[in-house]
């Protein structure tokens, strides 16, 4: 499991946005005496641990004070993980910058430590990052901004319009994908939070210093969350833990969770959120397909398809790639399907499926070819790009299946090369046989949804009317 969806997991089975830090900060910790200062700092830790394992969604141990303590702290750091319920992801505050560590670093951390995310420093770019995602499932948070006075002058050159913490975000959106890339932002203010956020709507912000006095958690929640009531992990007050108040966690998860509720009804734009809907027997993908209908992706009418057909409806995937959430919940289902699989390379079918199956290759760790549309008179004039070794297996991704040709002529393409094609995995069958007609070329077809589930499920909704359903159960 990838550190975003065990952290989505984490927080559905504690209904949690909460994270501790596990810091052996010796102004925090309770008096030695005489005993040793390692147990004793492993014995709180355990201790907050053991108490806050259902009522937080992931843990933070910060390096550094680990480091302060010597060899001794690094065994207290090893011990400590081990202590964390497999199922609550780690995130490793580290705040690394180090280039020419970085390689050797992220192995320890993430093979030898078993984190599940880093903190990373942004000022050495994208080539400080990149060692640290290529290793499947595993996260990055990039620092963003910092509450720290000192480093005002710096966040905001050259001025509050364009502060180069927002900067920061841009270039950390092109890094890596969402499941991969995340930020931490360390602020009181809820306008610094909002302007991150709107800029970054897909992205899981860690958020810090935000206890500082006069900070409002409400105002900061509001700011910070995404329409979903998702995305932004708050710390839990360090008093809390070093006064073993875990009763007041508990009353501060109720609370997140009651402002929560407010942001989703306030940022829910479509009428089929609304608990008035209710469906017994819901489709598995009931929220996606209502998701779609309200980009335009699905759109109703006559409409002449590319085989000269005329069809009652239109399907347009290609709008997805501007909304990275949908394009997410959209990736995750076609790789439920992919991990059933057996294959060497994922192979895109252009041009309407390269984004997908690019997506599926970075979250799947599968390398990506594809079978030119049309081959080049000049350069390689290769058939299919990428590299590839004859013999191997490829899955082929598609986006629609109306009548198969251009899935069926891709596949060709990848045969005629010498590599092997059994599957064929599409988002939507448009149904009327399509499937059985590629079994007769050789290639098993599989589709995360039918036309006739998705006009289902929108009628059940009451976002078609009888007539059109109709039109379609005719089709």
């Amino acid at each position: 499991m990838n550190f975003f969806d065990k952290l989505n997991a984490a927080i559905a089975l504690n209904q949690s946005l909460l994270f501790v830090g596990l810091d052996p900060n010796l102004e925090m910790m309770p008096e030695s005496g005489d005993r040793d200062l390692i147990a004793n700092l492993s014995d709180s830790l355990q201790l907050i641990i053991a108490q806050t394992a259902d009522l937080v969604c992931a843990y933070k141990p910060t390096l550094g004070f680990y480091e302060a303590l010597g060899a001794g702290g690094i065994e207290l750091l090893e011990s400590t993980l081990k202590a964390i319920p497999s199922h609550i992801p780690v995130i490793l505050d580290a705040k690394h910058s180090d280039l020419n560590t970085s390689s050797v670093f992220a192995r320890t951390v993430f093979n030898q430590w078993g984190v599940d995310a880093i903190t990373l420093s942004p000022y050495v770019g994208q080539d400080h990052v990149a060692p640290f995602l290529v290793y499947p499932g595993k996260a990055v948070f990039i620092l963003a901004c910092t509450s720290n006075l000192g480093a005002r002058a710096l966040q905001q050159y050259p001025n509050n319009d364009a502060p180069l913490y927002l900067q920061v975000v841009k270039a950390a959106q092109t890094w890596g994908t969402l499941e991969q890339v995340c930020l931490e932002v360390g602020t009181t203010s809820p306008e610094v939070l909002a302007r991150i956020r709107d800029l970054a709507p897909e992205r899981v912000i860690l958020a810090r210093s935000i206890w500082a006095i006069g900070g409002n958690l409400n105002n900061i929640l509001t700011a910070g969350l995404n329409n979903n009531g998702d995305g932004l992990l708050i710390p839990v007050p360090q008093d809390s833990l070093a006064n073993n108040q875990f009763t007041e966690i508990n009353s501060l998860r109720l609370e997140v969770n009651q402002i929560r509720e407010q942001v989703i009804s306030k940022g829910s734009s479509c009428a089929i959120w609304l608990p008035d809907v209710c469906l017994l027997n819901q489709h598995r993908y009931f929220d996606l397909i209502l998701q779609l209908y309200d980009l335009g992706c699905i759109m109703f009418g006559d409409f002449v398809q590319a085989s000269g057909a005329t069809f009652p409806y239109y399907v347009d995937l290609r709008k997805i790639i501007s909304n990275p959430q949908v394009f997410s919940l959209i990736l995750t289902a076609y790789a439920d399907i992919l991990k059933t699989l057996q294959f060497d390379r994922i192979a895109g079918i252009p041009y309407g499926s390269l984004p997908t199956a690019t997506g599926l290759s970075m979250r799947l760790s599968y390398p990506m070819i594809f079978p030119r549309k049309e081959v080049k008179a000049h350069g390689t004039r290769k058939i299919i790009e990428g590299n590839f070794c004859v013999g191997e297996t490829v899955v082929v991704v598609d986006d629609i299946l109306i009548s198969g040709k251009s899935a069926i002529e891709g596949a060709q393409k990848l045969e005629s090369a010498g590599l092997k094609v059994k599957d064929i995995v599409v988002f939507m069958d448009h149904e009327q046989g399509v499937k059985d007609k590629l079994k007769t070329s050789g290639y098993c077809a599989h589709s995360v949804l039918t036309i006739s589930e998705i006009t289902k499920t929108l009628y059940e909704a009451g976002r078609i009317d009888e007539e059109q359903f109709k039109v379609f159960k005719e089709d």
